[in-house]
């Protein structure tokens, strides 16, 4: 198994893409730290993985001690770190003038400052184990939708600390810092979105080819496929890498004006959401 063994931690686990990158890590064999707002839906997270391979921890991110409990959790009942993944992310619209400093700071604080701190609380395991960080970003880093700004700002402020850490950390520490930038991504909350939003339960399979070629979205699964690269051996010493994972060439597309009609992926006021 390509995972076998290692300890990982992955924040925003219980449900959506960090649900998915949770099981399959399991199954490649990771011994898993599974974390999240949501108590009942990360017990059977735990259940699917079995007690003597994972350990659940419910805690906000907006409280600093939450990293450092992370960690002492991984030491505690498994005795080692090999690896993070800092999927947890708080999204909510906002433009230049619906955006307050109250709201900005929030999503700063766990989108950017809370990997931050995850990292510098796991860096001394993660050196003894010459382990790695995988940050699970997204396609918005780049500039991200109008009504997106502040989510956009802490998904680029999150690429370049993953450019910035990947080579310091690789060069000092032997640790490797990646991130996977996912596209639209079909999670049961965002469908419960689009539904609340008035769309028919049939949306997902009426999309215009401008946002999904294939004529589906990507599915948590597909990312969680993409995470176990960089959190394997295989991916050697690659370190300050982003991969955008989506289904066109997302950087310089300009979509049709006749096809713009289907809602972009919505974003709401919310808890820790999964990318």
């Amino acid at each position: 198994m390509r995972l076998s063994d290692k300890v990982i931690i992955i924040t925003g686990s219980t449900t959506g893409i960090g649900r998915s990158i949770a099981l399959r890590c399991a199954a490649e064999g990771a011994r898993i730290v599974i974390h999240g707002l949501e108590a009942e839906l990360g017990a059977q997270v735990l259940s699917e993985i079995g007690e003597d391979r994972a350990i659940l921890h419910i805690g906000d991110l907006a409280d600093q001690s939450c990293p450092e409990r992370l960690v002492s959790l991984a030491i505690e009942h498994f005795g080692r770190l090999d690896a993070v993944v800092n999927n947890a992310a708080l999204i909510a619209t906002g433009n230049l003038h619906t955006t307050d400093s109250a709201l900005f700071s929030q999503i700063i604080q766990i989108n950017t400052i809370a990997p931050f701190l995850l990292i510098k609380a796991a860096l001394p395991h993660l050196t003894a184990r010459r382990g790695c960080i995988l940050n699970i970003g997204s396609v918005n880093a780049w500039s991200g939708e109008p009504n997106l700004l502040p989510y956009a700002v802490s998904k680029g402020a999150l690429m370049t600390m993953t450019r910035n850490l990947g080579d310091t950390l690789m060069r000092e520490n032997g640790v490797r810092v990646n991130q996977i930038n996912p596209g639209w991504v079909l999670t049961e909350n965002e469908e419960q979105r689009k539904r609340e939003h008035g769309l028919s339960s049939d949306w997902p399979s009426r999309l215009p080819k401008t946002y999904a070629p294939e004529g589906r979205l990507l599915k948590p699964e597909e990312i969680a496929a993409a995470a176990v690269y960089w959190l394997a051996d295989e991916s050697g010493p690659v370190s300050g890498q982003v991969v955008d994972i989506e289904q066109y060439p997302f950087l310089g597309r300009n979509p049709p004006k006749d096809e713009s009609t289907i809602p972009t992926p919505s974003a709401d006021d919310g808890p820790l959401e999964n990318n």
